[in-house]
């Protein structure tokens, strides 16, 4: 009997691939969320996957897997219809209203049609990401992903969701730091204010808690009432709404120093911030967005990559504000001295095998946020000449949160 099996080239190989992770990323069959606000993942997995170098079979496997049933126990939604056509003179009335996902998409692909994609982004951008915390920060994940994996379509996806899931940060109430802190720090910035909140750490925690404990006042600061069975997303919602002098007060580091330099400190401060909470499901999302930010930023033209930068310091703080307690900065000091020079060889036979040992783990995890974690400190190691951080923070898994009783409500469309 004649030997049938195919015969695949290297080549082969890295065609088929490439066209499963396209294909899996131009997929149109699913809503951007299930079960309300939770938000559908699969993408990001994928070009996870894809960048940790997964055979594609595998990638197709876990992707299959996820539609079918996501680690919070509920498949992925199919997509809807548009109910409204969007254009150039209302897209902005709808911003935040999280309401037609599917039209805000055939704006985008539309507008990208005519302007191309370079356009598309300098010119709705500057819109979209003051709102780039909504969404538990995933709508940025979404768009800056895409664009790190250059998928077409997954770009227009991302822009219809910062539209969609919008949540300004507000970087209009921005204003510079006394000019007595010109040269101070990345670093030095995150730990004058975990000095604060532990100089005030009762009093400011009260004002939290009593600020979101207040759902009557989800209607007047204009919060859509699905982000009350969230519990997370209400509480970043009310925080940047309501806000603070010390998520405004913007370091001179933000907007003169060079954006390159400004992603690779703030990668390794949230990075810090992960270690001191490992685990942490809400800090490894701003590692995962952050590295969503870097791309946008890259994707812009270099006179609005400061102001992505300020976007996303003002947002991480009101992030990290809204939990009601803040970093105790004697503990990020002690971190930040085991890990501000600690290098690997990147040589070392020793870390190559560890890595590997993280990449098939990320692999079988039901949890995507973990293959998409080992992916972005992988990333940041090789980039950093392999500083330790990443590497040991890369074997920090998170586990997929409880859903609060909130959920016993239905979603409100």
């Amino acid at each position: 009997m004649a030997d049938t099996t195919a015969h695949t080239t290297t080549a082969d190989t890295d065609r088929t691939g490439t066209d499963v992770v396209d294909r899996l990323l131009d997929d149109r069959t699913h809503h951007i969320e299930f079960n309300g606000h939770l938000t559908n993942h699969v993408k990001h997995a994928v070009v996870a996957l894809a960048g940790l170098g997964v055979e594609p079979r595998r990638i197709e496997e876990y992707h299959d897997n996820y539609v079918s049933l996501t680690p919070y126990g509920f498949p992925v939604e199919p997509a809807r219809r548009p109910q409204h056509i969007i254009d150039d003179d209302n897209w902005l009335e709808l911003l935040g209203k999280r309401t037609d996902f599917a039209a805000y998409c055939d704006f985008f692909d539309r507008r990208e049609r005519e302007l191309g994609m370079p356009g598309v982004l300098r010119h709705y951008l500057p819109h979209l990401l003051p709102g780039w915390a909504g969404a538990l920060q995933h709508a940025t994940i979404h768009l800056g992903w895409a664009l790190d994996a250059g998928s077409r379509w997954m770009v227009i996806e991302g822009l219809a969701y910062l539209a969609f899931a919008h949540v300004s940060c507000h970087p209009e109430r921005t204003f510079p730091a006394d000019t007595g802190r010109g040269t101070e720090k990345a670093s030095e910035s995150l730990m004058r204010i975990a000095g604060v909140w532990k100089e005030n750490r009762q009093e400011l925690g009260t004002w939290v808690e009593n600020l979101v404990g207040d759902t009557t006042a989800a209607e007047p600061a204009g919060i859509h009432p699905e982000l009350l069975r969230s519990g997370l997303q209400y509480r970043i919602a009310r925080m940047l709404g309501e806000g603070h002098p010390l998520m405004y007060e913007t370091p001179t580091w933000v907007m003169e120093q060079d954006p390159v330099t400004s992603w690779d400190d703030l990668t390794y401060l949230v990075t810090l911030l992960y270690l001191v909470e490992p685990g942490d499901f809400l800090l490894l999302h701003l590692i995962t967005s952050l590295h969503a930010m870097r791309h946008i930023a890259d994707a812009l033209p270099a006179d609005q990559r400061h102001d992505v930068v300020r976007c996303y310091w003002t947002g991480v703080l009101g992030v990290l504000f809204s939990r009601g307690r803040f970093p105790r900065p004697e503990k990020l000091a002690a971190l930040n001295s085991l890990f501000d020079t600690a290098l690997d060889d990147t040589d070392d036979p020793r870390w190559v095998r560890e890595w590997d040992w993280l990449v098939a783990r990320a692999v079988e995890e039901e949890e995507e946020h973990n293959p998409k974690l080992v992916y972005v400190m992988r990333e940041m190691w090789r980039r950093s000449g392999g500083m330790s951080l990443y590497r040991v923070a890369a074997g920090q898994f998170t586990a997929t949160p409880e859903l609060p009783a909130t959920f016993e409500q239905p979603p409100v469309e």
